[in-house]
């Protein structure tokens, strides 16, 4: 099956998906950059903690902590197993990418900052394929992305299989993701 063929149906799917389930795609990619700057923030204050020897830092800490949780069931509604986990190591790992890709961009390596966002953004592709359950599961662990126990505690239904011989994987989700979301939607 072609590229084109393949986001299409995964378009499809994730529309699909969104429909069903009323999602707001526009609102929940604002809050998911919100959730990335909580755990960023929490980071700070372990870092803000250790430095000073302040141990308020750790108090605020776990204040931040509790509303990422909160604000993080908002978006992962239904989860099992390591989802829950891999979904915010995602969002932490797409943050930290466009923030050192900013900083690349800023001494002038536009070349190393376009490979930083390309990775960040397929990171923040692969969470919402996850948490809207339009990835084949199977090709994850195919991938060696997800150990077995992590796959099999990945909720089931009807899942876009995502097959490319010349491994385009990220391609295909960040490209069906591109079309989907959309944060200037009103």
């Amino acid at each position: 099956m072609s590229d084109e063929k393949d986001v299409k149906r995964l378009l499809e799917k994730v529309e699909k998906v969104t429909k069903q389930r009323e999602l707001d795609l526009s609102s929940d990619e604002d809050l998911s950059i919100a959730i990335m700057n909580l755990i960023s923030i929490e980071e700070h204050l372990f870092f803000t903690a250790e430095k000073t020897e302040k141990g308020v830092y750790y108090d605020l800490l776990r204040e931040v902590r509790e509303m990422r949780k909160e604000l993080l069931k908002k978006i992962i509604k239904d989860y099992e197993g390591e989802v829950w986990c891999i979904s915010k190591h995602l969002l932490a790992s797409s943050m930290r990418l466009m923030e050192v890709g900013t900083k690349q961009l800023g001494k002038g390596n536009r070349k190393e900052a376009d490979e930083l966002f390309r990775k960040a953004y397929q990171l923040y592709s692969l969470f919402w394929a996850i948490n809207l359950d339009v990835v084949d599961t199977k090709e994850l662990k195919e991938r060696g992305m997800f150990t077995d126990k992590e796959i099999e505690d990945i909720r089931g239904g009807e899942k876009v299989e995502i097959k490319s011989e010349d491994n385009k994987f990220f391609g295909k989700i960040t490209a069906a993701f591109k079309k989907a979301i959309d944060c200037c939607k009103e």
